[in-house]
């Protein structure tokens, strides 16, 4: 059995969930909420939010039936059948009891801005429709996860969610040829995601390259 001590010098598992359909509990209803909310929400998480006052935001969420509220204090049972859950309070009292009783029911459980009392982290994320890029730093700079979000962002800008897209598009079209040997397959979706491709596909959407044009 590892210590606390133990687990906290290990590295961080990377992984992206799939929450589409998943119960998530959000203790808390603030604007720090509010940000974890809409993230899950973005997920297709089922979303249940426990607080007793709540922000306008995320109160219309609840009249649009977008969440369940409940306006109450935490109980112990609102952790029944949750796959996930977000505490987003001011007490630290209330947090380490969440995360207490959500390790003994083996929930993964996220304190905000608390490393210690985490079972996951909430990365710095880039979005650009399908592409996602995130950032962790296991908790010692989040200052610095931002930071580089934002160079990473100037580098990857929006244009890179329709030319994903446009990849996914022609991936499926390649996997429909069923004459294609495997290795050319490969070699063909390599060109598609290459930086020349991407540079084709800008000159493109600028008109500098005729409509019929075949990259090599």
């Amino acid at each position: 059995m590892k210590t606390e001590k133990a687990w906290s010098n290990m590295a961080l598992f990377p992984a992206f969930l799939k929450l589409a359909g998943r119960p998530c509990l959000v203790v808390g209803a603030g604007r720090v909420a509010e940000g974890k909310i809409e993230g899950l929400l973005l997920a297709g998480a089922e979303v249940r939010v426990v607080a007793p006052k709540v922000t306008a935001r995320i109160r219309a969420l609840a009249r649009q039936k977008k969440i369940l509220w409940a306006s109450r204090q935490f109980q112990p049972a609102d952790l029944d059948g949750a796959f996930l859950v977000v505490a987003a309070t001011s007490s630290t009292a209330l947090h380490a009891t969440i995360f207490a009783e959500a390790k003994r029911r083996e929930i993964l459980c996220n304190v905000v801005d608390d490393p210690g009392h985490c079972d996951f982290y909430y990365g710095a994320v880039i979005r650009r429709g399908a592409l996602q890029i995130a950032i962790s730093t296991e908790g010692h700079s989040p200052a610095l996860a931002q930071r580089l979000k934002k160079e990473i962002a100037r580098q990857f800008g929006p244009e890179y969610e329709k030319w994903l897209t446009q990849i996914g598009k022609r991936r499926k079209q390649l996997f429909a040829q069923k004459k294609l040997s495997p290795e050319h397959r490969k070699a063909l979706l390599h060109r598609l995601a290459s930086e020349s491709s991407f540079r084709e596909f800008q000159l493109r959407k600028k008109g500098g390259l005729p409509r019929g044009h075949k990259s090599r």
